[in-house]
C-alpha cells in the first residue's frame, strides 16, 4: 500500500490542526475550523439540536462511491472529530498526493464532525433529553438521531464510519496492552451473519489493522459484535451497508488522546484508501478475528502491595472526567480496595508494604476522591493534572 509516506510523523506534523486539542471539542471549536478553511471547504447547516444548536456536514471528493462518517455521536467522545479535522486539512492541502488525489477522486465523502453538540458542550455522552443516541436509530425519538437517518436516506451510502472514544479500562485482549484502537463491523442481526457487506468492513478493518502493526503492535483491539438494533452501527449494516465502528482509546500517558488522534488520523486513511481501491476479495475476514477482542483490564492507578491499619491491601483508582472551569479535569476515584487487584494499571505505585494513608487521615474505601496519598509519611501525587 502507498500509505507509508503518510504516515511519517513529520508529514502528520504538518498537517495536524494544532487550533484544536484536547478533551473538550464543541461547536465553538468548529467554528474555528470553518473560519481556518474559509471557502476551501463548506460545511452545511442540516439540522439543530434538542437546544438549537447547528449540525454540520461538509462533502470532499468527486468520486462515485459514497461514505457516509459522523463523530460526537456521544457529545464527550472527540478524539476522532479532532482526527477528522486533520483529514480534511490533509485533503484541502494535500490534493496532488497520489493517494489522496486517488480517494477523493474515487470518493465522495459525507462527514458530520459533531452530531451531538449539546452533549458536547456538556461533556456528555447523552443529549439534551438524556438520550444515548446511539441507542435511537429504530425508535429516532431525538432530533439529532433524525438528522443522521435523514442524511443516510438521502445520501444512500455505499459505506458507513461510526466514529466513537472509548474508556481506558480496555486492553487489547488479555495482555497488558491498552487497546489505543478499536474496531467493530457491527452485526446485521442476532444470528451474528457474515454476509458480503460484512465480509467488505472485516476487510476494512484487516487492512487497517495491518497498516499500523508496526506502530500500534499488541494495542489494536476488536469490540464483542452482540446485535442491538437500536445502535447506528446495527441498523446501517442490517440495511446490508458495510460499517465499520471505530473507537479511540488509551495510548500510555495520553490523557488528552493527542496519540491517538494521529493513529485515528492514520486509520481513516488507511479505510478511505481501501474503499477507494476496492477489490471484490474478502479474504481480509480470517484476519479480522484473529485481532484480539477487547476486555476490561485495566484501571488509571493501582497502588500495589499497600498497609493499611493491619490489613495488606491494592486500591485501584479510575480517573473520572468532569468538564470544570478550565476543561477536562480527571478526578481519581478509588474503585476498589481489595487484598489483591488482578487489573493492570496504566500507572502502577509499589508501596512496599508500607502504610499508605490520605493526607486528612479519612479512610481509603470506594468512591472517594484520591488526589494525593501518604506513604511512610511522604505525600505522592495521584491526580493526573
Amino acid at each position: 500500500m502507498q500509505l507509508k509516506e503518510l504516515f511519517q510523523e513529520d508529514f502528520y506534523s504538518a498537517i495536524k490542526m494544532q487550533e484544536v486539542t484536547g478533551r473538550y471539542v464543541t461547536n465553538k471549536d468548529l467554528e474555528k475550523v470553518k473560519s481556518y478553511f474559509g471557502d476551501k471547504i463548506d460545511f452545511q447547516e442540516i439540522g439543530r439540536s434538542v437546544k438549537g444548536k447547528s449540525v454540520y456536514m461538509t462533502r470532499v471528493g468527486k468520486g462515485k462511491i459514497k461514505v457516509l462518517a459522523w463523530s460526537q455521536m456521544h457529545g464527550n467522545e472527540a478524539t476522532t472529530t479532532k482526527a477528522v479535522f486533520d483529514l480534511l486539512n490533509t485533503f484541502i492541502n494535500e490534493s496532488g498526493n497520489k493517494v489522496i488525489s486517488s480517494i477523493l477522486d474515487s470518493c465522495s465523502i459525507f462527514i458530520i464532525p459533531i452530531l451531538n453538540p449539546d452533549g458536547a458542550e456538556a461533556y456528555t455522552r447523552i443529549n439534551a433529553n438524556s438520550v444515548d443516541l446511539n441507542r435511537d436509530l429504530q425508535q429516532l425519538s431525538q432530533p439529532e438521531s433524525r438528522i443522521l437517518m435523514q442524511q443516510y436516506q438521502a445520501i444512500k451510502p455505499e459505506f458507513c464510519l461510526n466514529l466513537h472514544d472509548q474508556r481506558t479500562i480496555f486492553s487489547a485482549g488479555s495482555r497488558p496492552e491498552p487497546a489505543t484502537l478499536s474496531f467493530l463491523t457491527p452485526s446485521k442481526d442476532p444470528e451474528r451473519s457474515i454476509d458480503d457487506s460484512r465480509r467488505q468492513s472485516m476487510c476494512l478493518i484487516a487492512g487497517m489493522a495491518e497498516d499500523l502493526q508496526n506502530e500500534l503492535q499488541g494495542r489494536i483491539g476488536r469490540y464483542d459484535d452482540a446485535f442491538n438494533i437500536n445502535c447506528a452501527g446495527d441498523t446501517f449494516q442490517n440495511l446490508n451497508i458495510p460499517t465499520v465502528l471505530f473507537e479511540a482509546g488509551h495510548f500510555p500517558e495520553d490523557y488528552e488522546r493527542e496519540e491517538t488522534r494521529k493513529y485515528v488520523f492514520k486509520a481513516l486513511l488507511s479505510c478511505l484508501y481501501q474503499i477507494a481501491h476496492l477489490q471484490p476479495d474478502t479474504s481480509g475476514e480470517e484476519s479480522y478475528f484473529d485481532i484480539p477482542e477487547n476486555q476490561k483490564l485495566f484501571n488509571d492507578v493501582i497502588i500495589r502491595n499497600a498497609r493499611i491499619g493491619n490489613e495488606n491491601s491494592e486500591i485501584s483508582i479510575q480517573f473520572r472526567e468532569v468538564l470544570g472551569e478550565k476543561g477536562i479535569e480527571f478526578l481519581p476515584m478509588v474503585e476498589k480496595r481489595e487484598k489483591r487487584i488482578s487489573n493492570y494499571g496504566h500507572r502502577e505505585i509499589d508501596a512496599k508494604g508500607l502504610e499508605v494513608s490520605l493526607p486528612d487521615g479519612s479512610e481509603i474505601s470506594e468512591n472517594v476522591v484520591v488526589n494525593k496519598i501518604v506513604i511512610n509519611n511522604r505525600e505522592l501525587e495521584v491526580k493526573y493534572r
